[in-house]
């Protein structure tokens, strides 16, 4: 009675097990599974064969399913006239930063929250939630109006990686999201490091860290994919041509170019974190469920 109440879903086994059910069942399921994966991969289909259409019929109406002449030579125009390999640098280069920085500051301010316990932590960490819900619109005038001006030190940080960095790090989704899984690690790994003299930082890089491998793999690609594909914020505080982002530099470039190039540029884009994303994917699994579950 406890293992069927256990396994207990929507639709019961008996239900399942008759042949009329069971057909539906699995018709019902195929049909979602496919409508979802042509709402995903629709797009991404249309990107990679835009890219090698020619500027006519990419425009055409109605659009055709296959390049009738595929054209490669739009990678290499895009990659060429563009300038790619300069504006996929400059983005690695702020993902990198971004990914140290959010390591090291949220990953101290989350094990506080969850090992250390300050006073008050509670209401920081339901202050910090908070703005979760306060549009991201509405914070990009006083973010703006902070890096022309930065308090205090009076800087101004226009062209400057830190006008993308800065902003990441305060990321309170990332901060919860590590405290929870810092709060699944049992309390008594750190009682014994407390007994045998190994101060909190000495904790949080000896045992902490090397158990939080796949969050920190999930917090890093979180990193990363928010850089790559933010355009209104780089757009804002990288205005010269030399400090661009991908996704503003396409766009910057897209008004005298070829919309199938355009396009190509996109696909060439698009790849390295689609890359990202096969290598850890195992990562991201791992590291959102595991933290679900303490103990």
């Amino acid at each position: 009675m406890a293992q069927d109440s256990g396994n207990r879903t929507l639709i019961s086994h008996a239900q399942l097990r008759r042949g009329r059910g069971k057909a539906i069942y699995w018709t019902l399921l195929a049909v979602v599974v496919v409508v979802f994966t042509l709402v995903f991969l629709g797009p991404l289909y249309w990107m990679v064969t835009g890219a090698l259409k020619s500027g006519q019929e990419i425009a055409q109406t109605p659009p055709t399913l296959w390049p009738k002449d595929p054209q490669p030579q739009n990678y290499v125009d895009a990659w060429h006239n563009l300038d790619l390999a300069k504006l996929l640098f400059n983005t690695f280069y702020y993902a990198a930063g971004a990914v140290a920085f959010q390591l090291v500051l949220d990953t101290a301010a989350a094990y506080s929250l969850s090992k250390l316990r300050p006073v008050l932590g509670n209401v920081i960490l339901g202050l910090m939630l908070t703005t979760l819900m306060i549009p991201a619109m509405v914070l990009i005038v006083p973010q703006y109006v902070t890096v022309i001006d930065l308090p205090i030190l009076h800087l101004n940080l226009l062209d400057s990686p830190f006008a993308i960095w800065l902003p990441l790090v305060a990321n309170a989704f990332n901060i919860f999201l590590l405290k929870r899984f810092f709060d699944s690690i049992p309390e008594d790994l750190m009682a014994a490091a407390l007994m045998d003299g190994a101060t909190p930082l000495r904790t949080l890089w000896s045992i902490i860290l090397p158990m939080s491998r796949p969050i920190l793999g999930v917090v890093s690609i979180f990193a990363v994919t928010a850089v790559w594909k933010d355009f209104l914020w780089p757009k804002l505080v990288m205005p010269h041509p030399e400090t661009r982002t991908v996704s503003v530099g396409i766009y910057a470039f897209s008004g005298g170019t070829p919309m199938n190039v355009v396009v190509a540029a996109s696909v060439i884009a698009a790849i390295p974190t689609v890359i990202v994303f096969l290598i850890f994917q195992r990562n991201i699994m791992s590291g959102l469920t595991t933290g679900s579950l303490k103990g």
